[in-house]
């Protein structure tokens, strides 16, 4: 029973971690879709690459500005649950 909770807690706990990492990037992809959208019903312009190229250049820049925030996330995720639960703490 206690392994048994300690695995979903775990697994929650890496979920809220994804979820967390996951947010800045999917909240870029919103805004800018909307964004490019709005664009698009305004000029009545419909290019498949108008709505792809600038989302892409806006996830990509803002995965690169993140990337330090997700890495250590992901490391303190690991070093405080983890690590401890491999080495048997």
């Amino acid at each position: 029973m206690l392994d048994e909770i300690l695995f979903f807690d775990t697994m929650r706990q890496g979920l809220w971690v994804a979820v967390i990492i996951s947010l800045p990037i999917l909240t870029v992809a919103l805004l800018a879709g909307l964004a490019i959208g709005l664009v698009q019903a305004l000029t009545s312009i419909q290019e498949m690459t108008l709505t792809f190229v600038p989302k892409l250049a806006c996830i990509a820049l803002v995965f690169w500005a993140s990337m330090g925030f997700m890495t250590q996330s992901l490391v303190a995720y690991f070093d405080d649950r983890i690590v401890p639960l491999i080495a048997g703490g």
